[in-house]
């Protein structure tokens, strides 16, 4: 079984390079299936399982980049630190969200995208990390492009995006997602062409399994 994480941030095609690194690996793709399985456990909704993800478009991160800027961050009409406020605490849907990572990484393997999986999953054995990052002008260039919209909006979203993730691991691991050490590989897929980048990332796993 193969073990990959991903940690891609906004504009360098992680969620293209992901699944066709699993496919080419026969593993799962795992990213939608955690907060599903997530809110399985907590009886809860996916919508608000979403609410605590990583991944999502206005997941946790992003309410934890806003509480960096506003005094509180409300969510459903609360304010989320509040304790006691909200059925289950944000640290509880990542908690579980880690279970899911850890249970999948040991009987299927896969591909993780996001979830800081290069920290959670730093023990696996034969776990690759992979870091895709390159410098802003080319991520919002290639934003731009696949958006069809203008470098002045696709820079104020990857802003958004950057400082979201970074504050979702700062919050829960102390750590900052762009450290190289937390990677064996680090790919500038702006510049290097996708096929590229997941033939070099499944070349790396082969290597370290």
């Amino acid at each position: 079984m193969r073990v990959v994480t991903i940690s891609a941030t906004y504009g360098t095609a992680g969620g293209r390079i992901g699944p066709a690194v699993a496919e080419r690996l026969d593993v799962p793709f795992v990213d939608r299936a955690i907060p599903s399985a997530v809110a399985q456990e907590l009886g809860c909704t996916l919508e608000e399982a979403l609410a605590h993800d990583d991944r999502a478009e206005r997941g946790l991160g992003r309410l934890l980049f806003g509480a960096m800027r506003l005094p509180t961050v409300a969510f459903g009409g609360v304010d989320m630190y509040v304790p006691g406020a909200m059925p289950h605490a944000p640290e509880e849907f990542v908690r579980r969200a880690e279970r899911v990572m850890r249970e999948t990484a040991r009987t299927s393997g896969g591909v993780f995208l996001g979830r800081a999986g290069a920290v959670v999953l730093a023990g696996e054995p034969g776990a690759l990390h992979v870091r895709l990052d390159a410098p802003l002008a080319r991520r919002v260039r290639a934003t731009a492009a696949l958006a069809g919209t203008d470098e002045g909006e696709a820079r104020r979203v990857i802003g958004d995006n950057d400082r979201a993730r970074a504050a979702y691991w700062r919050h829960f691991y102390r750590a900052d997602p762009a450290d190289p050490r937390h990677y064996h590989l680090v790919v500038d897929s702006t510049t290097i062409p996708v096929p590229a980048c997941v033939e070099l990332i499944v070349l790396a796993s082969a290597a370290l399994g």
